[in-house]
């Protein structure tokens, strides 16, 4: 009996992770066909900035809220350390460096990939199952450069801009949390931060987020598009989409944070 169990268990996991390198090996493919179509005339422009108000506007609540929580926290949390050590001066600018190289970009990242990701899966896939894409493709409409490209240019340039709107929340919430725990004036509060955060700080953090929208935008797009077996396929593609989205936000981060380490030591 526990054999076989151990027997199924092995033979689902097998299963899964043969999936799972599939679908590495797809989204390579579908990322040099998106790098072949982007510079390929006439390039969508309005259709590019019509997703980027969308998912960007309508994502700024929740990573806007989610930001100011992070500063809250984390300041909050830190607070009984630093002053264990009599380090309480450092507080803002140890919270400071802590959401703008990590933080802020990575939890803005995740949260994108749950709201955007998501949704570019089950959009394209409807479109999929309901052959409206089919239907593009007979009218001579390229369907990929029209649907995907645009979509993932979106992500790309956006959540940058709404990383940097968190890492300005959070900090507004972290002087919000400083001033629950010290007498701290927000002039002073403002010159621990800038003083700590270098350049090489908020260069690395903002820039790996152009890395983190692309993410985004292939895996729901490639999932989307590929889907199969109506609505079922669709429903999968939304909820797989947050999740290998997610993980391989996560692996290139730790991919990154080493880059930026290598090409920026003095930030470290």
């Amino acid at each position: 009996m526990i054999v076989s169990r151990i027997d199924s268990f092995l033979t689902v996991s097998q299963i899964r992770l043969n999936n799972f390198f599939e679908t590495l090996a797809g989204l390579f493919l579908f990322s040099l066909r998106f790098f072949k179509e982007v510079f390929i005339l006439p390039y969508e422009i309005e259709e590019v900035k019509k997703h980027m108000v969308e998912l960007g506007m309508k994502t700024l609540p929740i990573v806007g809220v989610t930001g100011f929580i992070i500063g809250l926290v984390i300041t909050m949390q830190m607070q009984p350390v630093m002053q264990r050590f009599g380090a309480e001066a450092f507080l803002p600018g140890s919270v400071g460096i802590s959401i703008v190289r990590e933080l802020g970009p990575v939890i803005t990242a995740l949260i994108f990939a749950g709201r955007v990701s998501s949704g570019i899966g089950a959009e394209l896939g409807s479109m999929r199952v309901t052959e409206q894409i089919d239907a593009m493709e007979v009218s001579g409409v390229n369907p990929f450069k029209f649907l995907v490209v645009t979509r993932i240019l979106a992500t790309t340039f956006i959540l940058p801009i709404l990383t940097v709107y968190v890492i300005f929340i959070a900090l507004i919430g972290s002087y919000i949390a400083v001033v629950l725990v010290q007498n701290m004036t927000w002039e002073y509060y403002v010159d621990r931060v800038i003083f700590s955060v270098e350049f090489g700080d908020a260069i690395p953090g903002v820039s790996k987020t152009f890395v983190f929208g692309y993410i985004v935008g292939l895996v729901g797009s490639y999932l989307g598009f590929n889907a199969k077996n109506g609505t079922e396929g669709v429903g999968r593609a939304s909820t797989t989409s947050v999740v290998i989205a997610s993980l391989l936000i996560l692996i290139f981060d730790m991919i990154l944070v080493k880059l930026t380490l290598w090409l920026w030591p003095t930030a470290t």
